[in-house]
C-alpha cells in the first residue's frame, strides 16, 4: 500500500514546478517521504505565529485561502499550489494563516529531504524565489532567509568572469610613450595601466591609442605617456559577470575595464579585462553586434543582426538573466540600428544637406522606455529648430523619415497602425509647434489628448541634438505647474484597466473578435503599471527616466511609506516583459496574445502573482489624486 501511495504522489508531484525539475529517483524519495493530508472545508491548517513544522505543502485537490492578520484574503492556491514554505527560509512563525476554502487534500513535503536539492537545481531556488518576488510573500517576509537558501538578485546574474581577468601590467607616469609600447609587446598584452606610487589607477593606454594618437597622429613617441593616455579610467568592483563588464565597455565605447578592490580609481588595481577577453567566450556578444551594426550598410544587413540579437535574448531569457540587463543591452543594440539607419538615410538623401539641420530623432513608447525586446511597431518623432536658411525644412525632415520608417519596416519593425511615425507631419514638428502642442493637449485634455500624451511622455532622444528633447521635457514641466488638473486625468485613465483576475481568480480573457479567449497581457496587464508610472514620475517632476521598472525603483526611494509596493510593482513588470517576450520569440509575433492553455503551472504563477501590484498602485493613485 505504501509502495502504490509512494508511485501516485511521484506521478502527481512530477507534474509540478518545482519538482519537475528534478530526476524520477529523487521525486520518488520525496514522494516516499511524504503524507496525505485532508482538509474540510473552514478547516485551519496553520495561523499566524505558529512555529513551522518540518514540513511544506501542494495542493492536491481543493483550495486553500491565505489570509493576513486583519482577515484580508490575499491568496488562494489550488491544485499545484506550494505553501507554507517558511520552514526552507528561516526558522521563524508563519506570518499568514491558511484554512481550506472548501474540501481538500495535501501532500505534506518533508523539507529533510528536499533542502539539499535546492542548492544542487539553481531553478528550484529561482521557483521559491518568484513565490516572494511580487506576490503574497515579499509583502509578509523580511529577509529572513535561511543560510545557504540564495534567494536574490544573484540568481539572475550571469557567469562571472574571474578566468579572464589579466594580471594587470602596470607603469607609473614618469615612463615615454615607446618605453610604454616596448613593454605591452615583451608581456604580450593589448594595455598598460598608469598607476600612482599606492597602485592606483590614474590612466591607461591600449594599443589603439598608439595607432590613432602616435603612428596615425602627430604625438612623437619620446613624449609622456601621459599625453596620449586615458583618464579618467572605467572601473568596476570585483566578482563582476561578463554581461555586466560587456554592458560598460558598450555604454561608454571602450575595450578595457580595470578592476579594482571597491570599483572606483581609489583603491589598488586588481586586474584588466578586455574586449577580446569577453569575445573569446560569446561569438555572439552584444559588442560583436555593435560592430556589425556600425558596419551595416543598408537594411537587410541590420534585418540580419537584429535576428542574432533575438537569438541572444531568446539564449538569456533560457539563463534566466534579469530582465533590466536584457533590456538595456537589446535598447542600446536597438538604439544603434536606428543611428545607423538615420545615417545611411542621411547618405541616400544628401548628407550635406541634414548636416546643415538642428533636429533631433526621438523613439517613443516601448522602445521609448528601453523596453522593446521583441520587434513590435514604430514609433517615433522629429524635434527640429527653425533654420531661416532652409524654407524647406519640414519637407527635406519628412523625406528623412519616411525613408527612415521604410527601412524600419524592412528590418521587421512594422508601420504604427496609428501614424504616430515621423514621417507623418504631426509628429514632425519645429520646437515651437511642438511647444503649441503640448500646450494644447494639457490645457485641453480631452480622449485624444490624453492617449498623445501617454504617447509621448514616454519620448527618448536617440540621434541628433539631444539638447532639445530636454528644453521640451522643461517646458513640459513648466505646463503641469501651470496646470495642475492635468495630472487628475492622466490619473483617471491610469486606472482604466483594473487587474485582471475575475471574482474565481481566473485570467481575464478576449470575449469575441480575433484573440477570443486570448489574455491580453499589453493591454490588461502591463500598461497599467505602465501608465502608473509614468503618472508618478510626471507628479515628482522626474526627468530623464523612462524605463518601468526604474521609475519604480526611483519612486520608491522618494516614498519610503509605499516603497514595498512600488518595488513589488517593479518586479512585476519585469516578470511580465520576460512572460510576453517568451511568448512572442516562440510564436514570432509581439507576444501581445496569451494562450493561458499554453501556459505551464510556473508562469501562470508568475502571472497570477504580478496582478497584485497592480491593484496596490492604483489603490495609492485612488487616493493620492482622490478619485
Amino acid at each position: 500500500m505504501a509502495h502504490e501511495l509512494t508511485h501516485r504522489i511521484y506521478d502527481f508531484l512530477k507534474e509540478f514546478p518545482p519538482f519537475n525539475f528534478l530526476s524520477k529517483d529523487e521525486i520518488l524519495l520525496i514522494a516516499s517521504q511524504s503524507t496525505v493530508k485532508y482538509l474540510q472545508k473552514e478547516d485551519t491548517l496553520f495561523s499566524i505565529g505558529d512555529m513551522p513544522p518540518p514540513r511544506f505543502y501542494i495542493v492536491k485537490e481543493g483550495a486553500i485561502h491565505l489570509f493576513q492578520s486583519d482577515g484580508e484574503l490575499v491568496e488562494t492556491c489550488d491544485e499545484g499550489d506550494v505553501f507554507g514554505i517558511r520552514p526552507l527560509l528561516a526558522h521563524s512563525p508563519y506570518l499568514l494563516t491558511a484554512k481550506a476554502g472548501e474540501e481538500s487534500l495535501l501532500y505534506a513535503i518533508t523539507t529533510k529531504d528536499f533542502l539539499p536539492l535546492i542548492e544542487k537545481y539553481p531553478k528550484i531556488s529561482l521557483f521559491l524565489a518568484t513565490n516572494f518576488a511580487v506576490g503574497v510573500g515579499n509583502k509578509y517576509y523580511h529577509k529572513t532567509q535561511r543560510p545557504g537558501i540564495n534567494i536574490s538578485e544573484n540568481l539572475l546574474t550571469e557567469v562571472a568572469v574571474t578566468d579572464t581577468r589579466m594580471k594587470p601590467v602596470i607603469a607609473d607616469d614618469t615612463i615615454s610613450i615607446q618605453e610604454a609600447a616596448q613593454i605591452m609587446v615583451k608581456k604580450g598584452v593589448g594595455s598598460v595601466v598608469i598607476c600612482d606610487p599606492d597602485e592606483k589607477p590614474i590612466g591607461i593606454i591600449t594599443d589603439k591609442d598608439l595607432r590613432t594618437k602616435v603612428v596615425a597622429g602627430d604625438i612623437r613617441k619620446k613624449e609622456n605617456v601621459t599625453r596620449i593616455m586615458t583618464s579618467p579610467v572605467k572601473c568596476a568592483p570585483p566578482n563582476q559577470s561578463y554581461t555586466q563588464l560587456q554592458m560598460m565597455m558598450l555604454k561608454h565605447r571602450i575595450s578595457h575595464v580595470v578592476i579594482t578592490e571597491d570599483g572606483s580609481m581609489e583603491s589598488k588595481i586588481m586586474g584588466v579585462v578586455s574586449e577580446h577577453d569577453l569575445v573569446v567566450q560569446q561569438t555572439d556578444s552584444p559588442a560583436i553586434l555593435l560592430k556589425e551594426i556600425l558596419k551595416a550598410d543598408n537594411e537587410k544587413q541590420l534585418c540580419s543582426i537584429r535576428s542574432k540579437i533575438e537569438k541572444l535574448i531568446q539564449k538569456w531569457l533560457e539563463q534566466e538573466v534579469s530582465i533590466h540587463f536584457v533590456s538595456q543591452v537589446v535598447s542600446t543594440l536597438n538604439d544603434e540600428i536606428i543611428k545607423r539607419v538615420l545615417y545611411l538615410s542621411e547618405e541616400s538623401l544628401g548628407r550635406e544637406t541634414y548636416r546643415k539641420m538642428d533636429y533631433c530623432w526621438l523613439t517613443l513608447g516601448s522602445e521609448g522606455r528601453e523596453e522593446q525586446l521583441l520587434k513590435t511597431d514604430q514609433d517615433n518623432a522629429i524635434i527640429y529648430a527653425n533654420n531661416p536658411d532652409i524654407p524647406n525644412q519640414k519637407e527635406l525632415l519628412l523625406n528623412l523619415a519616411k525613408e527612415v520608417n521604410r527601412m524600419l519596416f524592412e528590418i521587421g519593425f512594422e508601420y504604427c497602425p496609428a501614424e504616430m511615425m515621423a514621417s507623418n507631419p504631426l509628429w514632425c514638428q519645429s520646437v515651437e509647434e511642438w511647444q503649441q502642442t503640448f500646450e494644447k493637449w494639457i490645457f485641453q485634455p480631452g480622449e485624444k489628448e490624453i492617449m498623445m500624451c501617454t504617447i509621448f511622455f514616454d519620448f527618448r532622444p536617440v540621434y541628433g541634438n539631444k539638447s532639445l528633447a530636454d528644453s521640451l521635457s522643461h517646458f513640459i514641466f513648466g505646463l503641469l505647474d501651470k496646470q495642475k488638473v492635468f495630472l487628475h486625468f492622466l490619473a483617471k485613465n491610469a486606472l482604466q484597466n483594473p487587474p485582471p483576475l475575475s471574482f474565481f481568480r481566473n485570467v481575464i480573457v478576449e470575449k469575441n473578435g480575433e484573440h477570443k479567449d486570448s489574455f491580453d497581457i499589453k493591454l490588461r496587464a502591463m500598461m497599467p503599471l505602465v501608465d502608473a508610472a509614468r503618472l508618478m514620475i510626471l507628479e515628482k517632476k522626474l526627468s530623464g527616466i523612462n524605463n518601468t521598472g526604474e521609475r519604480y525603483q526611483a519612486l520608491a526611494k522618494l516614498d519610503p511609506a509605499n516603497a514595498d509596493v512600488l518595488y513589488l510593482a517593479a518586479d512585476a513588470y519585469e516578470i511580465l516583459i520576460r512572460i510576453r517576450t517568451l511568448f512572442g520569440l516562440r510564436h514570432k509575433n509581439s507576444g501581445r496574445y496569451i494562450q493561458p492553455e499554453e501556459m505551464d503551472k510556473m508562469s501562470k504563477l508568475l502571472l497570477r502573482n504580478a496582478f497584485q501590484p497592480i491593484d496596490d498602485i492604483q489603490k495609492i493613485i485612488k487616493i493620492r489624486f482622490q478619485i
